[in-house]
């Protein structure tokens, strides 16, 4: 009988060490390395090409911001925006109606500034961050399909309780996907973020399109990048 038992427990260990070897430790760090190598030749290339950035504003489904911006990285490895078009900002009103107004727009556009602002600091990901949540064990694999593609969740990414999670082809190490769940100013104002890749000619991954929720304020950013040619 003791015998028995022994070999269930050794069969149970020999299983569990199997499992946690399998979804972290050498795992994740060579997934984590992939990723990271993948998107280091991605953005060598991106710094050879011009593209559109269009991004839009808008509150209960109604647009209230909209720019289009040439983008390119100069000599010194910089993002370089030049304004194409953007929207006109709202007529004033007079009196106090036109002070509320003035008060509610700046308030808005605070907002506005605040949650664009957040979508770029998520995305392209930070290689140090990425490293960080690593090194500290807060990432997760998803396995989306066996062998094929899986999912990086990186927990405490960059504030404490957000998730970042990065939808990797493990044959190719080509992303293909992003996502956010985080918050701005405090963890009681959710913010949702879900990111669509494209691949360029050469092979370079790029970040298509960006879409943030902010639902308190019924406030959604969209980004969206198009017109890539090289320079």
């Amino acid at each position: 009988m003791k015998k028995i038992l022994f070999v269930s427990a050794f069969l149970v260990g020999s299983l569990a060490a199997s499992t946690a070897k399998a979804q972290g430790g050498g795992g994740i760090q060579q997934h984590v390395a992939a990723l990271k190598s993948s998107m280091i030749a991605s953005q060598q290339d991106l710094r050879t090409y011009q593209w559109v950035e269009t991004t839009t504003v808008s509150v209960n489904g109604e647009q209230k911001s909209y720019k289009e911006e040439s983008c390119y990285y100069g000599a010194d490895g910089s993002l370089q925006k030049t304004p194409i078009t953007s929207s006109a900002p709202p007529k004033k009103k007079f009196g106090l109606r036109g002070a509320i107004q003035e008060s509610k727009t700046e308030e808005m556009t605070d907002t506005m500034k605040q949650a664009v602002a957040l979508v770029k600091s998520y995305i392209p990901p930070n290689p140090a961050l990425l490293d960080q949540a690593s090194k500290t064990g807060n990432v997760t694999v998803d396995m989306i399909q066996p062998g094929q593609v899986v999912r990086l969740n990186f927990k405490n990414y960059k504030l404490p309780g957000d998730v970042f999670s990065i939808t990797l082809n493990i044959q190719t190490n080509r992303l293909l996907g992003m996502s956010v769940s985080t918050y701005m100013g405090t963890p009681s104002t959710p913010v949702s973020m879900v990111a669509q890749m494209g691949t360029l000619m050469d092979g370079a991954t790029y970040t298509a399109r960006t879409e943030l929720s902010l639902p308190s304020s019924n406030l959604e950013v969209d980004v969206v990048n198009t017109g890539y040619r090289k320079m």
